[in-house]
Parts: C-alpha cells; sequence; structure tokens
C-alpha cells in the first residue's frame, strides 16, 4: 500500500485573489443559478483542497441552526480522520467554491457544495454523502483527489441536516451507544424526510452542477461521474440505476444495499445487536455461542488488542459507534409503529414487521434494482463491520448480475482484503488495509474505460499490500474475510 506525502503549500496561497472560470466571476455564476440556489455564497479561493482551512466551513458554522445539525469538519473526518492516512496534497488548486441551499427543496434543509478549479479539465463529479452527513463529508476521500485533476467537484447533503440532541421522551429519539443515556433525533426521521429524497437529491445536485459548469466555463462537462460511499455509495447505485441521462458511470465505496425481501440494515444489524453483548461477556470468547452467531450473521471475525491494559475489540468499536444508532435510525423512518426501546432494537424482526406494518411497503420504495444503466464499480473490505460484505456488496453484485442482459453496461465488485467500513481503526489493528486508495485507482480506471474504451479489470480479491490487477491473482471473491 502506498502512502500520502503532503506536499508544503505556502501559506500566501490562502489569501484573497482575483479569480475566473473561464469568463465568469462569482458574481456571473450566482446570478446565473439564482433560480436554483438560495442563501448562495461564492467564494473566489486560491486553494479548493482541505490545505486551506477554509475549503471546509467550522462544525455548527451555520449560526441558525441547533448544534449538530451541521457538522462539516467531523464529517469529512468520520472517513480519513488521520492526516498521515489522506490523500497527497501535492498543490494548491485556484477555483470558485459555491455553497448553497436548492430552492426547490420544501423543508429547506437540501444543501449544494460546488467547487470549479481554474485549470478545469472539462468534467464533472458528483458526491454523495455517507450516514447523516453534510455536502463536505467527501472532502478529504474525494474532492482532494479530484480537484488536483482538474474535476469540477459537486455535493449534497441527501436533502437533509444531520441531527440535534434530544431526550428519551422523544419518540423519535435514538440513542447514541447502547449504554449511553444521550439521545439524537435524526432529521432524517422527520415528516416528510423519506430515504426516497436521497436518490432525487444525487440527481437535482448533477442538474444544477452541470449548469453551473456551463455558466462558468463556457461549455457543458463532456462527462459526468458519480462517487460515493457508504449512503452515499447507495446514492450512486441509484443514480446509475435511474437516471443515466445525467451520469456517465459511478464508483461507490462500501454503498448501503437495500433489498426488499432483504438483506437490507433492518435484517443484517438486530443480530449483531441482539449477540454482541453476550459477546463481550464472554470476554471475547472467538469460540463462544454469540461469536458463531456474529459469524453466522455475516459479520467479520473479531480482532482483539490489549490497549491500555484492557482489551479492545474491533467489533465493539462498531457496536458502539454505529449498530444501534444506526438500526434505530433506520428503523423509526421505515417502521416508526416498532417500539424501539421497549422492544429493543436487538428483537427487530423484519420478516414477522412485514404483515404488521408498512415496512415492506417504504423498503420496496428505496430499494435498488441492479438494472445498471451505465458502468459502475463497487470497491468494498472484506472485513466491513457496518456493512457486511456480503450483505451488502456481493448482495448488490449478484442484483446487478441477476439483471444484467446481452449489452448491459459493465460491473466489477473489487474485494479489498481486510478492508473495513472506515479507516479509523487501522491504527489499532494493524491488520486492516486502507480502503480510500482503491476507491480512487477505481475511478481512474472508469474513466479510462468511459472515455478510452478500455475493459475493466476483472472483478477479483486485492490482496493486503497490492493494486487492482489487469490480470488478477485471485478473481471473483476473496476466499476468507480476514487475512491474518
Amino acid at each position: 500500500m502506498w502512502k500520502p506525502v503532503l506536499a508544503a503549500i505556502p501559506a500566501m496561497l490562502y489569501s484573497t485573489f482575483t479569480f475566473a472560470a473561464g469568463t465568469a466571476s462569482c458574481e456571473q455564476v450566482l446570478k446565473q443559478l439564482a433560480s436554483q440556489l438560495m442563501d448562495a455564497t461564492c467564494v473566489e479561493s486560491a486553494d479548493l483542497t482541505t490545505r486551506n482551512p477554509a475549503t471546509t466551513p467550522e462544525d455548527n458554522a451555520i449560526k441558525s441552526l441547533p448544534p449538530f445539525a451541521f457538522m462539516p469538519r467531523s464529517d469529512r473526518a468520520i472517513l480519513m480522520p488521520d492526516e498521515r492516512r489522506r490523500t497527497p496534497i501535492l498543490k494548491a488548486v485556484p477555483g470558485l467554491q459555491i455553497q448553497a441551499r436548492f430552492v426547490s427543496d420544501p423543508l429547506q434543509q437540501g444543501r449544494f457544495l460546488l467547487r470549479l478549479p481554474k485549470d478545469w479539465n472539462g468534467r464533472l463529479v458528483i458526491a454523495g454523502a455517507s450516514g447523516a452527513r453534510s455536502e463536505f463529508n467527501g472532502d478529504f476521500a474525494w474532492s482532494d483527489y479530484l480537484v488536483q485533476k482538474g474535476y469540477a467537484y459537486a455535493s449534497q447533503n441527501k436533502g437533509v441536516l444531520s441531527s440535534q440532541s434530544s431526550q428519551a421522551d422523544d419518540p423519535l429519539a435514538c440513542r447514541t451507544a447502547p449504554d449511553s443515556d444521550t439521545y439524537v433525533r435524526y432529521y432524517d426521521n422527520e415528516a416528510g424526510q423519506e430515504f426516497t429524497r436521497w436518490r432525487d437529491f444525487m440527481v437535482l445536485a448533477a442538474r444544477v452542477a452541470r449548469q453551473g459548469v456551463q455558466f462558468a466555463y463556457g461549455k457543458a462537462p463532456r462527462y459526468t461521474y458519480a462517487v460515493g460511499t457508504s449512503n452515499g455509495g447507495y446514492q450512486v447505485r441509484r443514480a446509475v440505476e435511474s437516471a443515466p441521462e445525467q451520469f456517465d458511470g459511478g464508483v461507490e465505496w462500501a454503498g448501503t444495499y437495500v433489498g426488499e425481501p432483504g438483506p437490507n440494515l433492518l435484517t443484517a444489524l438486530p443480530p449483531a445487536i441482539r449477540n454482541f453483548q453476550a459477546y463481550q461477556d464472554s470476554g471475547y470468547a472467538a469460540d463462544s455461542l454469540a461469536a458463531r452467531n456474529l459469524l453466522a450473521a455475516g459479520y467479520p471475525p473479531d480482532l482483539i488488542i490489549e490497549k491500555d491494559g484492557k482489551k479492545t475489540s474491533f467489533l465493539a468499536y462498531h457496536s458502539m459507534h454505529f449498530w444501534e444508532p444506526t438500526q434505530c435510525q433506520w428503523q423509526k423512518r421505515l417502521d416508526p409503529d416498532y417500539n424501539t426501546y421497549g422492544a429493543g432494537p436487538g428483537n427487530y424482526n423484519y420478516l414477522a414487521r412485514l404483515s404488521a406494518s408498512g415496512v415492506g411497503k417504504n423498503v420496496a420504495a428505496i430499494a435498488t434494482t441492479g438494472h445498471i444503466r451505465r458502468p459502475l464499480i463497487t470497491v468494498a473490505g472484506t472485513m466491513d463491520g457496518l456493512l457486511p460484505i456480503d450483505l451488502h456488496a456481493r448482495a448488490y453484485a449478484r442484483q446487478v448480475a441477476a439483471q444484467a442482459g446481452r449489452n448491459a453496461p459493465a460491473y466489477r465488485l473489487y474485494e479489498i482484503q481486510n478492508g473495513n467500513h472506515v479507516e479509523s481503526l487501522a491504527d489499532d489493528f494493524p491488520q486492516l488495509e486502507l480502503m480510500w486508495p482503491h476507491a480512487q485507482h477505481a475511478f481512474d480506471l472508469l474513466v479510462a474505460a468511459v472515455e478510452q474504451k478500455k475493459t475493466l479489470p476483472p472483478a477479483q480479491c486485492v490482496p493486503r499490500g497490492a493494486r487492482i490487477a489487469e490480470q488478477p491473482a485471485q478473481p471473483g471473491h476473496c476466499v476468507q474475510l480476514l487475512q491474518p
């Protein structure tokens, strides 16, 4: 695996300067987009990369919103928190940065970001947002890489803000962890915030960004690509399934799979939540019944280290930070009549609830089809502790294969041996492989396939320390989820 090297950039590059993309200024571009955007700001930036502190606003920068509703810097760090393990920034990228809200959103939460580099390569990328994150979620993982290559970059927040503090007696409140007495209320669960909006805002961002590019540079982008991670990867899938007129292809990193009959998060998360406490009580015994149940539910084997005089568990991190809050968020949106903490998050039974609630109809409304209409690449880690690879990446690959016809667009699943969902655990658990270099490499492969008609490398297991290969040593799936 290659290591990023961060190049020093003179402080003077952060100062104000005069810039015009093509023949357009900030004022001219905003004037042209006035019917699409509101509360819009445009900055003539000396550097669109994150080496410029002004590129990503501070958390809670929008003072009219409650705390935690808008968390740009936390959002970008959720994927890649360690500056030693981020995209190398080798140069400053001058250009225009536009931030705004969508006029057409009746809930007035849909947000938009557009970066227009001075040295434009004629192409546009639209990014999805993971979790309940903002439009700045991809700044480390995607934007830094793409704007240095000259791509115009746009992103959105799925039409929804993040969360706000709440109390246990709030019917929409979710605990932040299994043993926590802290609760939040996700904006995603508010009235009118159906998950169907996630696809719509990805497509809307593409339409508005294309207009912005046209106004700024005097011509439309030659190609438009979709990228995203986790829930943002789901947005990419829905984009290439349903809006081929807007996108020429996509790359999704560990996208969330939504199958109407399953698997989906409402089938996958409860077994993990239900068995984890017993597994922890066993002292993280690999031969315990709870450990075997976790493996049987599709979750990867645990990693255990001694840290600060006690055991630290890879799966415990996911239990503490992801499993229950995610289950609560999706259940309250898709099956709001279920008694979350009375009946228990781990006892949720999706199949039983199909006849007792409208959850089946709600899931069907957001389910992927697998009928891709543009080339698509999935990059997923075998040690994904939030979206296990067989329940998400491989499930979608099976769905695409079932829909594929004679002239179907190219689809590839590149499995990264020992890759996890987020990069934050790589220091504690050296067995884990970083995912972002493979996602970025996959993007370059997609561009070559679309624009130069090159054949994508076959689906494969990418060994530890290796790259996606033209002639893979391990075609198809990885044999084991964990390679020691």
